[in-house]
C-alpha cells in the first residue's frame, strides 16, 4: 500500500521585495513527504530552507506553485482558520525557544491546550505526559530562567507536541545548544518519529543533527541542488 502523502510541494516559488529589488528565496522547489517519515532539510544560511518551513506551517505564503500540508492548502486559508489548523496538527519547535519567561516549564507547556475544550485535569494529564516524554518531569515547577538551555528546548518539544500533533516541524532547534544537549533533543526527535510515528520536518545545518533523519534535502538559492538522501 502506497505511503499517504503529508506534505506535498510542486513548484513552489516564494519571492521577497526589498525596495525595487526582488530577491528570490525559493526557486521552483519540488519535494513530497510521506507520512511516518523524518526530514532535514539543509543548506547555508540564506538557502530557502527556513523560508518552506515556515510556509508549510502557513506563516508564510507562496508567491507560486503549489504547496499542500495534510490536504489541505495553507495559504487559502483564513488567519483564525490557520490558527485553529495549526493548533490542532502542527507542533512548531522554534530555535530560540520562544518560552514565557514569568511561566513554569508546566504552564508554558500548558498553553497550546488553552484553546481546547480539555478540562483542566484533562490539561494536567497531557502537560505531564508530554514532560515524561522529554525527561523533564523533576523540572515542572521551574521556570526557563532556571533550565540550562538544552532543558529550555526539551520544554519547547514537549509544548510543541502537547497537542498530540500530526506534524512536528523544528526550525534549527540544535541551533543554541552544546554538543551534549544537541545529542539529547535530537534523540528525543528520533523516539518520537520511531516509538510513535511522528511525522518530522527539520531544518538545519548540522550534518550531525541531519545524521537523524530518514531522508536529507540539500537547497542552495532557492533550489534542490542534489537529489534526497535516505538513510
Amino acid at each position: 500500500m502506497a505511503q499517504k502523502i503529508l506534505i506535498d510541494v510542486q513548484k513552489l516559488h516564494k519571492a521577497f521585495h526589498r525596495d525595487s529589488i526582488e530577491i528570490l528565496a525559493l526557486d521552483g522547489i519540488s519535494l513530497e513527504v510521506p507520512e511516518g517519515d523524518f526530514v532535514a532539510l539543509m543548506g547555508p544560511s540564506g538557502s530557502g530552507k527556513t523560508t518552506l518551513l515556515n510556509m508549510m506551517a502557513g506563516i508564510d505564503k507562496p508567491t507560486g506553485g503549489v504547496l499542500r500540508v495534510l490536504e489541505t492548502e495553507p495559504s487559502a486559508m483564513s488567519e483564525s482558520e490557520l490558527a485553529a489548523w495549526r493548533n490542532r496538527y502542527i507542533g512548531y519547535v522554534f530555535q530560540t525557544f520562544n518560552l514565557i519567561p514569568v511561566l513554569t516549564a508546566f504552564e508554558n507547556v500548558e498553553l497550546p491546550l488553552l484553546l481546547t475544550p480539555l478540562s483542566k485535569a484533562e490539561r494536567r494529564k497531557h502537560v505531564l505526559t508530554a514532560l515524561n516524554l522529554v525527561g523533564l518531569t523533576p523540572r515542572i515547577d521551574h521556570y526557563p530562567r532556571q533550565l540550562s538551555g538544552g532543558e529550555e528546548q526539551r520544554v519547547g518539544i514537549a509544548r510543541a507536541i502537547v497537542i498530540d500533533p500530526v506534524l512536528i516541524l523544528a526550525d534549527e532547534p540544535t541551533g543554541d545548544l552544546d554538543a551534549h544537549s544537541a545529542q539529547e533533543v535530537m534523540e528525543i526527535f528520533a523516539r518520537l518519529n520511531k516509538e510513535f510515528g511522528k511525522t518530522i520536518v527539520l531544518v538545519t545545518h548540522d550534518p550531525r543533527a541531519a545524521h537523524y533523519a530518514k531522508t536529507q534535502y540539500h537547497l542552495d538559492k532557492g533550489v534542490i541542488v542534489e537529489p534526497p538522501t535516505h538513510a
